[in-house]
Parts: C-alpha cells; structure tokens; sequence
C-alpha cells in the first residue's frame, strides 16, 4: 500500500513485497500464508496505585485468564516520544485570539512551562495491544506446507478470498473470549478497524517520518498488488 501524497510521480517498490502481511482488510490483517491476525487496542492500570488485596485479585484474574487460552496471544508495548507539537500550536492560536491580556499572559506561561517540561525529560507515551492469531489447519500443516505458502503468495490470496469471511467469523469467537477475559481483570478492548490497522503499521515500519508525513485515510491509498 503506498499513499498517493507519498508516492510521488513515480512510485518505487512497493513496501509490501518485504512484509508477510498479505493485505488488510474488514479490520483483519490476512498474512501470506492465509492465516489472520487481530489486533486489540487495550487500556492500562496503574498496577502500583491498587492496594494489596486489588493486585493479588488482578494477578488470579491474569493467570485465570491465560489457563483459559489454548491458541496463540500476543502483547505488545508500543511507546513512543510524546509529541505535542499539534497541542502547542493550538494553544499558540488561542493566546493570540483572546482580548483579555491577563488571560493571555496565563496561556502563554503555561504553554512555555509545558514546551519546557517536554523538552526536559523523555515522556513516553505507551499504547498496549494484544494481537489475536488464527490459523485453522495449525495443526494439520506440515514444515514444508507451509513454506511452499509463504513462496507462494497468489495461491493464498486466492484460498483467503473464498473463504475470508468464514474464518473471520470463527476468529470473532477467539476475540469475545480474550475481551471478556480482559473485562474481568478490568480492562477495555477494542479491535482495531482497517484504518487504524494500516495507521498502527505504517506507524511501525516509517519511525522517521510518521510525524512529518501524516497518512491519508483509506479512501486515497491505492493497493498496488504483489
């Protein structure tokens, strides 16, 4: 997939020749060897702030929560160099728009103790995610079965067009399972649609210019295939 705005006049290889992410689509990553993925944005707790007795109750309620699971799970810590660049700038635009000068001088103090404090230390910003594999023939796979996937691709799509929907549906199953186990630990999950899924991995493979370079949403990125 590569942005019009990106590409340029003339676009170079495509960056999904080097991925094993085949395509993304109804809020599924399908990978090359037919296989899904979904991802769960999550929310977090603050683990130190709870007395004993609630971090005793969230530990059993995590190890009955994996007990439960008898298939693949993924927990990945996302942290990024907070950026308020974008905040800044709308405080900017509303100093200069008030009339009152004591309450210009307040917004301009606090945006210069905040640009200050940002730029003193590293603040990090975090962002949890837990990814939900499925793969119906795991079992029934041989090494060599799945090798010949991978280095063949057009063969996979094919088999994921015919019967993307019904693995989709039976992967749901697995996600109520893993959104109710998180409920019960009290935590909120939230599959990720496609827009958030091609944002979250061109956010993972361009660390340089996602700021600079914002993506465009999915209406205007032009799938160019394999």
């Amino acid at each position: 997939m590569q942005s019009q705005k990106l590409a340029g006049g003339k676009p170079g290889p495509a960056t999904q020749k080097t991925l094993d992410i085949s395509e993304i689509r109804d809020g599924a990553v399908v990978m090359r060897d037919g296989t899904l993925r979904i991802v769960l944005l999550v929310s977090s707790v603050n683990f130190a702030l709870k007395s004993e007795e609630e971090q005793e109750a969230m530990i059993g309620s995590y190890v009955g929560f994996l007990n439960t699971l008898d298939f693949p799970l993924q927990i990945v810590i996302q942290s990024r160099k907070l950026n308020i660049e974008n905040y800044l700038e709308q405080l900017k635009k509303f100093e200069k728009e008030q009339a009152n000068e004591l309450l210009k001088i307040q917004i301009a103090d606090y945006r210069n103790f905040v640009g200050e404090l940002v730029n003193m230390g590293d603040i990090m910003s975090k962002r949890f995610f837990v990814v939900v594999h499925y793969d119906p023939l795991a079992k029934k796979k041989k090494f060599m079965d799945r090798i010949t996937e991978i280095f063949a691709p057009v063969f996979s799509i094919r088999l994921k067009d015919e019967q993307f929907k019904k693995k989709k549906s039976e992967m749901m199953m697995r996600v109520d399972q893993i959104m109710n186990g998180l409920m019960g630990m009290g935590l909120t999950a939230v599959p990720l649609d496609t827009q958030g899924l091609i944002e979250l991995y061109y956010d993972v493979y361009n660390p340089d210019i996602r700021e600079a370079q914002k993506l465009n949403s999915t209406d205007d990125l032009r799938v160019e295939p394999i």
